[in-house]
């Protein structure tokens, strides 16, 4: 059937002069490198499951790894030393964890030590839904994909023995442990413990899995890591000084950094592959995923499937114009955006619960996960809420499960665990702004009680606002380490407040309005005018001694901001721009700090506080069109199509959403805050085909009436064919109207 849609599709892009899909334009080596964390193996839209090199060797010091590249990501495109295949990935984040059920095919004799068995790779290819290399040393082709919860791989071997070795020692997790269990001669079943993401040691969670072999092995066997001698010694043959080979071992094996090995006869050119069964409730539940979605497929039917998939999803959004090179960083953008939150439920609709070992079901719906909010909640998530609204809908609702199973909204989530990862409040964010967005077909009321409960209660039983008596007393947090992130934590909070004001006012309830607003223009108490900036406060309201405006750049220890200095944060008031506005003295000042902070290379597109910076223009009357061209600047310096291409970790699609929203030619400044600022499209003209039972609307249309394409300045905007003079359109008018039509100039309009 999928295989029919994907013919039909290619018939209509055909019929209409188009001779690429968006999926052709995806490059997922984008963000590979530059410490983007992005990866290029195989997965599908929101899939639990991806086929992934893992190339961040622990063989150490060899020629062929870049050991200083941050490794957060199995994979870093600029080291070309590999030792396998995962299962379990995470894309874009900022800490090692996942990366696990690694199979790795070998030729000749068996070596178990990962140490040892690594090979150079080359003439990789990837697209989506599909990954191939060559392992080097081996003489194997490699090629992957993937289904929702199962992955697929598939091994050409040279003539004599093969050898296929599921590791689960080894991967970015911190947790080693595992259980093997040979179920028959072409089955393998088990799982493996992951875990603490960030260096959180609560957050340690099993992955069950089946994994089944094409080909019937001649010999199989475990093996386990031994710093001695020691176990039955007749059942175990020394591979290495550590490494203990289990040959006649019957049973099931578990413990720290176990493997399994299956060794076979091949031909030259004999094809084997690994079918791989992923779950988070049982090994059944991985045993029935894998039947459900790859039963009477093969290799080339899953592949196609996938890449038809993601044709689908990307087909929301169609542009036309720009460059090659442009539509390749916006479909790669997108492509990114749909990898998290990914689905959780089994087939059969089981789940783990929040913070719990108890196993629910959907019953029908999807649960979410890898819920990265102080990240997504800027970017992400709006996205969601205006192209995939279905999608967006059913996050908010896990969201909200996830309150009734554990008494608090997740802040940092990962497969039914808290990270608690990063500043503030985010999800009251996601959740006002949803709402707000015309996306109401969630239970609100429990919603607006788990926000209140968020806000309201005290700092000793607060698992989400730290020092929130203090800060609802005196609507700011003091500084009161050495080095804190005091001032990152309030602006997140007042963002935070800001849509629960807005979240209380649409649901009429104007008292809990009035407080929560008020709280948020807290961040008045630590403008300092001597600097026109943010400045640390002690607990007595008074300035902190010794600021440095600059203190912070390059991850450096910082007093009161996290990851970055006090220009980075300083116009994070989203909120309330005008009011910083008066704070600094004015337009003309407001203007003359943002060109210090742009010019003075005090920005960093990497870091999300700031990220919105170059809309901030559009506030200042007279001063659009340096939005205009710094926007334009931020997508050329910023984004590429290289393995650098990504100004930094993605952050979950946070950056690639920023990129979409950017060269589309609208952001939103403020989420919670339904007014998106205006900038000049890359693209000739973009269609934004919209959900119409939803939002009662086909399609948004952006176009552009331009001589050249280094016309990036606006000197005429029509809105339905007629004269709009803002550089602000609020979601539901845009939605409404449906076509915004911009002229370009070479030259500002001042």
């Amino acid at each position: 059937m999928k295989r029919a849609i994907l013919w039909l599709f290619t018939v209509f892009l055909f019929q209409n002069g188009i001779s690429q899909s968006p999926a052709d334009f995806v490059d997922p080596f984008i963000g590979t490198s530059n410490y983007g964390a992005t990866y290029p193996g195989a997965v599908v839209p929101w899939g639990m499951v991806s086929v992934v090199p893992f190339n961040v060797s622990p063989h150490k010091g060899n020629e062929y790894s870049n050991t200083n590249d941050w490794c957060s990501n199995p994979y870093v495109n600029n080291n070309n030393w590999l030792t396998g295949f995962t299962h379990v990935n995470l894309s874009g984040v900022g800490c090692p964890d996942f990366g696990s059920i690694v199979v790795m095919p070998t030729s000749g004799d068996l070596n178990v030590d990962v140490n040892e068995y690594g090979t150079t790779f080359s003439n990789q290819t990837a697209k989506p839904g599909y990954y191939s290399t060559f392992l080097d040393r081996y003489g194997i082709k490699a090629e992957m994909s993937s289904t929702l919860r199962s992955g697929i791989s598939r091994y050409t071997f040279p003539k004599g023995r093969a050898n296929i070795m599921l590791d689960l020692g080894h991967g970015l997790t911190n947790e080693t442990g595992g259980m093997l269990n040979m179920v028959s001669e072409t089955e393998i079943e088990g799982y493996k413990l992951l875990g603490t993401f960030c260096y959180h040691p609560q957050a340690v969670m099993p992955v069950y899995f089946v994994v089944r072999i094409s080909k019937p092995a001649n010999s199989k066997g475990y093996w386990k890591y031994q710093n001695r001698l020691g176990g039955n010694r007749h059942n175990w043959s020394s591979t290495s000084d550590t490494y203990k080979l289990y040959t006649k071992y019957e049973k099931e094996l578990a413990g720290e950094k176990i493997g399994a090995f299956f060794s076979f006869d091949a031909e030259e050119g004999e094809v084997i592959e690994v079918n791989v069964g992923v779950s988070y409730v049982s090994i059944e539940n991985a045993r029935e995923n894998l039947d459900a979605e790859q039963t009477g497929l093969t290799f080339e039917d899953i592949a196609e499937s996938a890449f038809a998939d993601w044709n689908e999803q990307l087909s929301r959004i169609e542009v036309e114009g720009g460059t090659k090179a442009d539509k390749t960083k916006f479909y790669t953008a997108m492509y990114h955006v749909l990898l998290h939150p990914n689905i959780l439920q089994d087939v059969n609709g089981m789940y783990p619960a929040m913070e719990s070992g108890q196993i629910l079901n959907t019953n029908g719906k999807n649960r979410f996960t890898v819920f990265s909010l102080w990240d997504t909640y800027r970017t992400v998530h709006p996205f969601m809420s205006l192209v995939y609204p279905e999608q967006q809908l059913d996050m908010v609702r896990t969201m909200i499960d996830m309150y009734k199973e554990s008494g608090w909204l997740p802040k940092w989530e990962l497969y039914g665990r808290e990270m608690h990862v990063m500043e503030g409040d985010p999800a009251q964010v996601v959740l006002a702004d949803t709402y707000l967005r015309g996306l109401t077909d969630f239970d609100v009321e429990t919603a607006f009680e788990a926000m209140l409960k968020h806000a309201e209660t005290s700092e000793d039983e607060n698992l989400i606002r730290h020092g929130n008596d203090f800060y609802k007393e005196n609507h700011y947090i003091p500084f009161l380490k050495p080095f804190d992130n005091s001032v990152s934590q309030a602006l997140e909070l007042y963002i935070a407040d800001y849509n629960l004001a807005k979240m209380a006012l649409a649901l009429d309830n104007k008292d809990e309005y009035k407080k929560a607003y008020n709280r948020s223009l807290g961040y008045k108490k630590y403008f300092d005018k001597k600097y026109n900036l943010l400045r640390p406060l002690q607990p007595d309201g008074q300035f902190m001694p010794g600021f440095i405006p600059t203190q912070g750049e390059n991850f450096q220890p910082v007093h009161g901001f996290h990851e970055g200095s006090s220009w980075q944060y300083s116009f994070s008031v989203p909120h309330d721009i005008k009011g910083l506005m008066r704070l600094m003295g004015g337009k003309a000042a407001f203007v003359n700090q943002l060109n210090k902070c742009f010019n003075d290379s005090l920005f960093d597109m990497g870091n999300e506080p700031d990220m919105g910076y170059p809309y901030l223009y559009n506030y200042a009357a007279g001063s659009e069109w340096r939005t205009q061209r710094q926007v334009h600047d931020c997508i050329k310096r910023y984004f590429g199509t290289d393995p650098a291409g990504l100004p930094g970790n993605d952050d979950t699609g946070t950056m690639s959403a920023w990129l979409m929203y950017s060269m589309m030619g609208f952001y939103p400044v403020c989420p919670g805050d339904m007014n998106y600022s205006l900038s000049s499209p890359v693209f000739d003209k973009v269609t934004i085909h919209l959900n119409k039972q939803i939002y009662g609307s086909d399609q948004i249309v952006i176009e552009v009436d331009r001589n050249a394409a280094e016309d990036i300045y606006i000197k005429q905007i029509e809105l339905n064919g007629k004269s709009y003079k803002h550089f602000f359109i609020e979601h539901q008018e845009l939605i409404k109207q449906g076509h915004l039509k911009f002229k370009l100039g070479s030259a500002p309009k001042q």
